[in-house]
């Protein structure tokens, strides 16, 4: 069985359309072009090619995933960051992907998720209850201040 290799253009028209289903993040696309058999500078003018025609945005993808981690998954700042970090996302990226989070909604989500874990454990020691509902939160990737705060005020 004979290996196939791909030649720059074939490989640049799988990735336009690789991207263009979603955004993606350049270590992502590296990943994908050294599975596809790329190597060295084809790799290196294939994502200069992906950047130059709009492919490929890192700040538009932080965007994206910070909305979409937050809203869809209700996953807190810090969880995301920490993703972000693994993908390399520069610190401006994050700030901008993470202004695409409303607070007023950061809180009400943190809430919904505290209550919602208040009433399915079935824990009755209130100090017991409360460290499992904070656990629960910080996993979830929200601030240990901000948890404890509506914490608070939902008493």
């Amino acid at each position: 069985m004979r290996k196939e290799y791909l030649t720059v253009s074939t490989a640049l028209a799988k990735l336009q359309k690789y991207c263009a289903y979603q955004d993606r993040c350049h270590q992502e696309v590296r990943y994908k072009l050294i599975k596809l058999g790329m190597r060295g500078l084809d790799v290196e003018v294939i994502i200069a090619e992906l950047i130059k025609d709009d492919f490929l945005n890192e700040e538009r993808f932080a965007k994206s995933y910070c909305r979409g981690k937050f809203y869809m998954k209700g996953w807190g700042k810090n969880k995301i960051a920490r993703e972000l970090r693994r993908r390399d996302i520069s610190d401006y990226c994050m700030k901008k992907g993470f202004k695409e989070i409303d607070l007023k909604d950061y809180r009400n989500m943190l809430t919904k998720i505290l209550i919602k874990k208040i009433k399915t454990t079935p824990e009755r020691d209130p100090w017991k209850l409360r460290q499992k509902v904070v656990s629960h939160a910080l996993t979830k990737g929200y601030e240990s201040e901000l948890i404890y705060h509506l914490l608070d005020e939902l008493k």
